[in-house]
């Protein structure tokens, strides 16, 4: 008769250690990076850095940069890119300005055209690319420097302003506290719900699961990092309405990714777009969609650019693109597609918009701003390829 031995304690922590950091090599590479950003520059500036007004502001400019990335992440998951999204923000920010400053239409009326030219636009952009068979770099290549040039001819290079309240509202406005502690509560209860249900689910059919003292930890830290996060941004003056703007995007165009049939033909496509095919995926709709869906995302991050200005010019929107293709590359998405997050590429805004702001504080000039960026991008690129190849 064999005896049934027991497990040693030690054999049990260190399953549990395992567990709790088996994250993926990217994940601890960028959030080290952005710690790291954080730090340096907080010493720098005399820990003016981390003042509560700063990280307001930061998160406050951050919110254009990921609205932008969440789209492009959508985008560069199937294996495409957009050049064109920093110029036409730009546009789309000048037509809301015109429409409202020289035509006085409704702050309201005017963004509502506003999102459905920045619709028509992606429509456009993807009908190129799904049924001309046009390669997305020549199509946005092209789009950057015509976006570029309506919005210059419109605005005869003059700057558009002062905006109606309606718009002012979006990009400047503050929530009062009690609200930011109500959505921070329900953050957190949609946390706690969501692993609950993740874990039923995995148990009802057989897979394996997070052990629970690891998920445990793990929801504690969620609520910590939120909990900091509100507290800050109510000691300056509350949480901003493109802050929350961003954080409703991200929600949805997160579970629309991960929790649905269209968020898996994304991967689908990215990873392999003749399987796809072959799968009964229709590709060219689903990469019409995408751009059109991309398009409304730009219209909004243009309308809250030009709200957070109270103006738009022929500079706006300048390089966005690159900030935004950046964000999704330092946040783990591949330029070969198939691989890609939201929550990444909102991670990835966030270093990109901490190195503009630190570097802006420290009055650094603009030639090593671009350099230590444009460094930053090759880096990730690098680092991404390397971690295939080793794969």
């Amino acid at each position: 008769m064999i005896e049934k031995k027991d497990v040693p304690v030690a054999s049990n922590k260190k399953n549990l250690f395992k567990a709790l950091f088996n994250f993926d090599v990217k994940t601890y590479t960028m959030i080290l990076a952005l710690v790291s950003i954080w730090i340096i520059f907080s010493v720098a500036t005399n820990g003016d850095f981390l003042t509560s007004r700063n990280l307001s502001n930061l998160f406050r400019q951050m919110s254009i940069t990921g609205i932008l990335s969440i789209g492009m992440v959508f985008i560069i998951i199937t294996g495409h890119i957009d050049l064109s999204a920093g110029s036409l923000m730009g546009l789309l920010g000048g037509i809301v300005a015109i429409l409202n400053v020289w035509f006085k239409f409704d702050g309201v009326v005017a963004m509502g055209i506003t999102l459905l030219a920045g619709l028509g636009i992606g429509l456009f952009n993807g009908w190129l690319v799904a049924y001309k068979k046009i390669p997305a770099f020549i199509v946005t290549l092209g789009g950057l420097l015509v976006f570029r040039g309506i919005l210059v001819g419109m605005t005869k290079g003059t700057t558009v302003a002062s905006l109606g309240p309606e718009i002012k509202f979006l990009g400047n406005a503050y929530l009062i506290d009690g609200i930011g502690i109500a959505l921070g509560i329900l953050a957190i209860g949609a946390i706690v719900y969501n692993s609950l249900n993740g874990r039923n689910l995995r148990t009802q059919y057989g897979l394996s699961i997070t052990p629970m003292p690891v998920e445990v930890v793990k929801i504690i830290f969620a609520a910590v990092l939120i909990g900091l996060f509100v507290l800050v941004l109510n000691s300056y003056q509350g949480l901003p309405v493109p802050v929350l703007i961003l954080a409703i995007l991200a929600v949805i165009f997160s579970y629309i990714l991960t929790r649905t049939v269209f968020g898996r033909r994304v991967y689908a496509i990215g990873g392999n777009g003749e399987a796809a095919k072959l799968c009964g995926i229709n590709v060219p709709k689903m990469t019409l969609t995408l751009f059109a869906m991309h398009g409304l995302l730009v219209a909004i991050a243009g309308i809250l650019l030009t709200s957070r200005l109270n103006a738009a010019s022929v500079a706006a929107g300048q390089n966005a693109e690159m900030d935004a293709i950046a964000a999704c590359v330092i946040g783990g998405a591949s330029l070969a597609g198939g691989v890609g997050s939201v929550g990444g590429a909102i991670v990835g805004a966030l270093v990109m918009s901490s190195l503009d702001n630190g570097m802006s504080m420290l009055n650094i000039e603009t030639f090593w701003q671009y350099i230590v960026k444009g460094c930053i991008l090759v880096i990730a690129v690098w680092f991404d390829i390397a971690t295939k190849n080793k794969k």
